[in-house]
Order: C-alpha cells, then sequence, then structure tokens
C-alpha cells in the first residue's frame, strides 16, 4: 500500500464525511442566522432560543435527509470492504 493510495483513501473519506454532515451544518447555520437576527430586532437575550430551533431544524434536517446521509455512509463502508484485499495486500 503506498502513500499515494493511503491519501487518496483518506480523501475518500473525508469528502463522504464533508457531503453527509454539510446538509445539516448549512441547515442549523441558517437557522442559528435567523434565530440571531430575531433575537437583534426584538432584544430578547433568552439563551434557549438560540438552541432549541437548531435542535428542532437537525432533527427535521435528519428525517427528511437521513435515507440519503445512510446510503451515501453505506456505499463507502461498501466500497472499503469490496476492496479489502487492496488493503491488506
Amino acid at each position: 500500500m503506498s502513500g499515494e493510495f493511503v491519501i487518496s483513501l483518506a480523501e475518500q473519506g473525508i469528502f463522504t464525511v464533508l457531503l453527509v454532515t454539510g446538509p445539516l451544518l448549512i441547515l442549523a447555520l441558517v437557522v442559528g442566522l435567523l434565530v440571531s437576527i430575531f433575537q437583534a430586532t426584538t432584544q430578547i437575550q433568552e439563551q434557549t432560543l438560540a438552541f432549541i430551533p437548531k435542535i428542532v431544524a437537525v432533527l427535521l434536517g435528519l428525517i427528511f435527509f437521513g435515507p440519503w446521509m445512510l446510503a451515501r455512509m453505506v456505499e463507502f463502508a461498501a466500497n472499503i470492504f469490496q476492496n479489502l484485499n487492496q488493503y491488506i495486500g
């Protein structure tokens, strides 16, 4: 197993992680920004107001994006297991 092969495998793993977590992180970012704008305009500085909508949005995002995320992770794991002989030998 050469250095390029290990780097390529790590690159595929990092790309898969970014692809799977990206939608939820963007969703949490957008909801957090909207809550911050709401708090700034109404001058309500309640700490729980910042976290509860983000948690709800991420849970709804998991329900919506969950099957797609699981398919991407299973595809990556299946690719690893199918090519296991290349990694060992």
